[in-house]
């Protein structure tokens, strides 16, 4: 196979993992639709443009709807196929979903346009990937099985040829290749490559990042291997901690056996506009794009899209100046929890754990609801073995499941929509319905703004205030004069629940609060038996690190 020569293709990222991996995914569909058809005429194997973190930042920050966007973008892409990025049961959030919704969701995005899905898993349990990848070959979209590589003692070449022969054997129309953290060296890559042209008929895509610094050779290398597609980004969203560039790429293997066939010369007036898209985000969203590679990522394997989301999230929490204490705790914390990838969701996941770690002073004195659910089993199966004295401390006795975990979520369909309905919605479309299952409380508050007229075409999006939303001062001054035991926000956050009434008497340990931070959930719990004497709060309340909460 090596021997091979063949033209490649190319799947361009500029649309979204380009600007995920560099400005937190804060392109707008505004900054898109200029070029749209310049980008329709290329002549690229897909354009990716949906899917990943777009559709929750889509509703979190920028005032759109994530499926106008998407309407938006078939609408001038006729010649070039629409790729997008599915996290397989976990489809676009964090948690695992009824069969019945992954499959609504899949059905809606292929009616509203897309083309290609790319389907993976975090943990690579492809008992994770059925239901997804039976939903898109039912709805006539191209299925990518994407393997997820990463470096540990639980990761070998064997491992991942059999992932990719139980994702073709489920129906998989190609393989990917998804180096999320720009782990995966030249050599490696060429034997990778070769490992599965020998022993798989389906295309090969290989998609890297450029963090470590070594993406163009990983390429060069997977090529020569007889990589059929490569995932670059168009160069002003290129490189760093996100993908070669588009135009290096192409010129390096012009007139060659691989030339891509497509021209540099009408890519440059597209790259002048996203230079200038590129210079309103980080005005816009005061974002550093500005990443530069760190060879250090083989030791920490923060994935590209992670990085500079991780480094704004320090940011809101006041703890920029840990972020090397992070960088040494995110691999602690993997190898106790037992390799996972580090991939959304369970990339979001170790890399919050590290910072409550590093933030409270105490390892898993705070642990998001999502981490305990992961050691439980509950987002498959883990590579390794989990540090039996960390599981004791995050689940206690807990047993742990073998199985599908999706198999214990009744359909869930029904119930969103009745939710919606009893929320004042009662005529939320499918789509909508999606939206509210991934993203409850983003979605109402998004419909708010629908209503209210807030919504895009607005091209810039003012910055959301970080100041809590009640009267804090005299709430702090309230609680002072209160005597018991302060309940304080361990960080940052919205109060997602309140659990108890003023005058209830509560246990050690009992939950009383849940707050979310950096889009996890926590449970804060009563530190002693007592009676609530003071709730300083309420649902929906930004809170800052400190904020007393309430009073025991």
């Amino acid at each position: 196979m090596a021997n091979e020569s063949k033209p490649v293709k190319i799947t361009e990222t500029v649309l979204r993992d380009g600007h995920q991996s560099l400005a937190a995914t804060r392109t707008r569909i505004n900054d898109m639709i200029p070029v749209l058809e310049q980008l329709d005429d290329i002549g690229y194997n897909a354009l990716e443009a949906w899917g990943g973190a777009t559709f929750d930042t889509c509703l979190r920050f920028l005032n759109e709807d994530p499926w106008e966007r998407l309407r938006t973008l078939k609408k001038y892409l006729k010649k070039t196929r629409v790729q997008m990025l599915l996290r397989g049961q976990n489809i676009l959030g964090y948690n695992h979903y009824a069969d019945d919704v992954v499959e609504e969701f899949v059905d809606r995005a292929v009616n509203n346009g897309m083309d290609i899905i790319r389907i993976f898993d975090a943990l690579n349990d492809v008992r994770n990937l059925e239901c997804a990848m039976k939903a898109a070959k039912k709805s006539g979209a191209h299925v990518q099985g994407a393997l997820v590589y990463t470096i540990s003692p639980y990761h070998k070449p064997e491992n991942f040829l059999q992932v990719a022969k139980d994702l073709v054997q489920l129906g998989a129309d190609s393989i990917c290749i998804k180096d999320m953290s720009g782990l995966l060296a030249p050599y490696d890559a060429y034997a990778l490559v070769s490992t599965l042209k020998s022993n798989l008929s389906v295309p090969i895509e290989v998609h890297t990042h450029y963090t470590s610094g070594m993406g163009s050779m990983t390429y060069l290398k997977a090529i020569e291997a007889g990589a059929d597609i490569i995932d670059t980004a168009l160069s002003p969203f290129a490189m760093g901690t996100s993908q070669p560039a588009t135009e290096s790429m192409i010129a390096a293997l012009r007139g060659t056996h691989y030339d891509t066939g497509l021209s540099t010369d009408k890519l440059a007036p597209i790259a002048v506009h996203f230079k200038q898209v590129k210079k309103s985000l980080e005005k816009d969203f005061n974002i550093n794009t500005n990443i530069p590679i760190d060879p250090e990522v083989l030791k920490f394997q923060i994935p590209g899209g992670m990085m500079s989301n991780m480094l704004n999230q320090l940011k809101e929490q006041g703890a920029a100046d840990k972020y090397p204490e992070l960088l040494e705790e995110m691999p602690r914390v993997r190898a106790e929890l037992g390799y996972p990838p580090l991939v959304t969701p369970t990339s979001q996941m170790v890399g919050t754990m590290s910072v409550l770690n590093v933030k409270l002073g105490e390892r898993y004195k705070l642990v998001p609801e999502e981490i305990r659910d992961m050691v439980r089993g509950k987002y498959g199966r883990l590579p390794g073995p989990i540090d039996p004295a960390v599981q004791q401390k995050i689940i206690g006795d807990e047993p742990i499941i073998t199985y599908r975990p999706a198999d214990d979520i009744k359909p869930q369909l029904a119930m969103f929509k009745q939710q919606l309905t009893e929320a004042g919605y009662p005529n939320a479309s499918r789509e909508d319905i999606l939206s509210y299952a991934l993203f409850p409380k983003v979605a109402i508050e998004f419909f708010k703004k629908v209503a209210a007229g807030e919504t895009t075409p607005s091209p810039v999006v003012t910055k959301a205030p970080t100041a809590p939303n009640i009267a804090t001062t005299q709430m702090q001054a309230i609680a002072a004069n209160v005597p018991g035991t302060a309940i304080t926000a361990p960080m940052h956050g919205k109060v997602v629940s309140i659990k108890v009434k003023d005058g209830e008497i509560v246990r050690k340990g009992q939950v009383v609060l849940v707050i979310e931070a950096m889009k996890m959930e926590n449970v804060i719990t009563a530190p002693a038996d007592g009676v609530v004497k003071a709730i300083n709060t309420s649902e929906g309340a930004k809170v800052t690190t400190g904020h007393v909460m309430m009073v025991i």
